[in-house]
């Protein structure tokens, strides 16, 4: 169905004020109160009216009120992605309209934040740790996450001009709990989670929290090599330790650990053919079935937070990844002038080992100080990084195939391949001060210094990252702020044997932005109403694009030239519009353009890049019909993208909508729930993210039931 961009995305943001029949009566700020020294996260059971989150740890490395941080953030809490059934990160960000996806090959998911795509090594964080997010992130240990809009290079270093995404994870509590979930789908998928947690003695000085999560899941698609109607398959097993002791009626030390274990077949997704149709059927995976990619990632880290003395509070952590891969890929590709479906296509299969090790630390200090008759708020910090990468990769010759062909799985092994290693180190010194100078205005002012030290000679980087921003607050409940920050994000070396480039040392990308906008509380602050305008550009640019012709065996070349300038506005809605609605909503609107003269890369001038739509939309409602039943709308717009830097190739607009109900109940004092969705109701074929050769195929109607028991 084809449905106006503009009118889908007014009526989207502004669905919360046409909901507000009458005043809510809850007010559901869930911003931080220190009533003890030592913060402890209360479970409380069922609560349906979670869906505004007062406070966002990541925005300011602080407990610093959303309303009082001069920056587009957008929490989502773990209650609402729990009402979607999400089952992946993706699933998680399609409820901020800034946030689109691009490829989902190789079992991983690639996210763009105003149109600037995410670094797999610096666009992620948890917990305030950069964290290497090469493979798809599990959200069964999370409490929210945080889209940190703009860039955060003053406070968190190396990363994009587009933003930040930073994943809270559940912490241990004193309240025992237990609860069991299990869930399913047309397709055959299970997924069993349990979520446990309480005190390990009387004093309550010893608490926990862990979960544990097994996953089958079966596919849609489904493999064309003649080796039956098999479908991509996926195994995943997670378990997740936090321990909290209180080492002191001042000192508190945080243990986490987590162990991923996910493999699955490999799926790049379709193609689009000159005039962006999709290449064959929409269940067509041009893999090998024997293809597959297995990632093995542990964290271990550990957090103390010092309560020096009632003003001042210093933390620090460590946490080391280890993240390790094996990938044997067909690596599929459509050969030029032939159509795959009757004249074949070419694979050339390889086996490879990946092996990252990522090492992080830090230590700040926060506190307030009056000065200049004004309030402080002050942090002081530092922190470091140490990386290495390990590569070893065997591989095999190209070879033609009909779709139905039976190719035996090549004998290749990685250890007898070639092998290359890359380190790195960063470190990172900041201050930041937010002024309170009365009741209406406050200002924030931020300094970085970088420095990032690599192997070989003239590789070095270094960065100053300013941030600055004044908030003017008209009424108690509203604000205006305007702010000014710089990224900085170094590049690592050109890594792909099909690549005219290969092997060519990259400079970093700098980046700025001005942003205006506006916060505001209704409701007895149960709602909040934000919006941004903001303008971006980025030099330096690094450009991939598919040659028309292949050099030899290279069909890609990466450039670095000329500019990127992005510019737009975003609105969003969250929170309670009546006693029994609920809504979370946003809308963005984006001009986003290369900026290039140089000869190399000329011919993106005025380009827009890959999956950056002019329009975006996205509504989550929920409606209480009795304290025991609640149903829930959704709808997701995205607007035409570009499947290719030369925008030849369009990807159409879509819209879909979800729908779901819950039930809730007690058995012997147990409580209950039973829930079902439809993800896309109305069977709407799209596609999703992705370019012209790994396009992701967006799913038809989609069932799935859940059942969760609260012991």
């Amino acid at each position: 169905m084809k449905i106006s961009p503009i009118a889908f995305a007014v009526v989207a943001s502004l669905a919360s004020a046409s909901l507000a029949a009458e005043e809510a009566t809850n007010d559901t700020d869930n911003g931080l109160d220190f009533e003890l020294n030592i913060e402890r996260i209360q479970v409380t059971g069922m609560n349906f009216n979670n869906y505004k989150v007062g406070s966002s740890s990541g925005a300011m490395r602080g407990d610093i009120a959303l309303m009082d941080t001069p920056q587009s953030v957008n929490v989502i809490p773990d209650f609402v992605t729990d009402e979607q059934l999400a089952t992946n990160l993706s699933e998680v960000l399609v409820n901020d309209s800034s946030v689109t996806g691009g490829s989902e090959k190789w079992n991983r998911q690639v996210f763009n934040i105003r149109g600037f795509e995410l670094d797999s090594g610096s666009g992620f964080l948890i917990n305030g740790h950069q964290q290497f997010s090469h493979y798809v992130q599990p959200i069964e240990t999370l409490q929210q996450v945080e889209v940190l809009k703009g860039p955060s290079s003053m406070l968190y270093g190396q990363s994009g001009p587009g933003g930040l995404i930073n994943m809270v994870t559940k912490k241990a509590t004193s309240e025992t709990m237990f609860d069991f979930g299990f869930d399913t789908d047309e397709n055959g998928s299970t997924r069993f989670q349990l979520d446990a947690g309480g005190a390990l003695n009387d004093a309550e000085s010893i608490r926990y929290r862990t979960v544990l999560v097994k996953q089958d899941t079966k596919y849609w698609r489904e493999y064309q090599d003649g080796e039956g109607d098999d479908s991509q398959e996926r195994d995943r097993f997670l378990g997740y330790l936090n321990l909290e002791f209180d080492l002191h009626d001042d000192v508190m030390l945080s243990l986490t650990y987590d162990y991923t274990d996910d493999k699955t077949g490999i799926d790049r997704g379709g193609w689009l053919d000159d005039n962006g149709d999709l290449v064959g059927d929409r269940e067509d995976i041009w893999d090998m079935s024997w293809a597959f990619t297995d990632n093995e990632v542990q964290n271990l880290g550990a957090d103390v937070t010092w309560f020096i003395s009632d003003d001042w509070k210093m933390t620090t952590g460590y946490n080391h990844q280890s993240f390790t891969r094996q990938r044997l890929d067909s690596s599929p590709s459509m050969v030029a002038g032939m159509d795959p479906t009757t004249d074949g296509y070419q694979i050339k299969a390889f086996d490879r080992h990946d092996d990252w090790q990522l090492k992080t630390a830090y230590m700040d200090f926060t506190g307030t100080i009056d000065a200049f008759g004004m309030e402080h708020q002050v942090l002081v910090g530092a922190n470091i990084l140490d990386y290495y990468y390990g590569l070893q990769r065997d591989s095999g010759d190209a070879q033609m195939v009909m779709p139905g062909d039976n190719v035996p799985r090549p004998d290749l092994d990685y250890n007898n391949g070639t092998h290359s290693e890359s380190t790195y180190k960063h470190y990172g010194f900041y201050v930041q001060d937010l002024m309170t100078i009365n009741d209406q205005w406050q200002v924030l002012a931020g300094l970085r210094y970088d420095e990032q030290k690599k192997d070989g000679e003239g590789e070095n980087s270094y960065a100053v990252s300013p941030k600055f921003g004044v908030i003017y607050s008209p009424a108690d409940n509203g604000s205006i702020y305007v702010n000014y920050a710089q990224s900085f994000n170094p590049q690592s070396i050109v890594n792909s044997d099909n690549d005219v480039n290969d092997g060519m040392n990259l400079d970093p990308e700098y980046g700025e932005q001005f942003e205006i906008g506006t916060k505001w509380e209704l409701y007895d602050g149960g709602l909040l109403l934000t919006g941004a305008v903001f303008d971006t550009t980025v030099t330096n640019v690094t450009v991939r694009e598919q040659l028309d012709q292949p050099i030899g065996d290279h069909e890609y070349i990466t450039t670095q030239s000329g500019k990127q300038h992005h510019r737009g506005f975003e609105v969003g809605a969250q929170g309670q519009v009546s006693d029994n609605v609920f809504v979370t909503s946003s809308m963005m609107y984006l001009d986003a353009k290369y900026v290039t003269s140089s000869e190399d890369t000329e011919q993106l001038d005025g380009k827009t890049p890959v999956d950056a739509p002019e329009w975006s939309a996205n509504i989550w409602t929920r409606y209480e019909v009795t304290d025991d039943v609640a149903l829930n709308f959704g709808a997701i717009y995205v607007g035409e993208r570009f499947a290719n830097t030369q925008n030849t190739i369009v990807k159409d607009d879509y819209v879909r909508f979800d729908f779901g109900a819950a039930y809730s109940f007690a058995v012997h004092n147990t409580d209950m729930n039973v829930r079902f969705n439809i993800k896309n109701l109305f069977d709407t074929e799209y596609l999703d993210g992705g370019t012209n050769t790994d396009v992701t195929v967006g799913d038809g109607r989609h069932f799935s039931l859940a059942f969760e028991a609260k012991f």
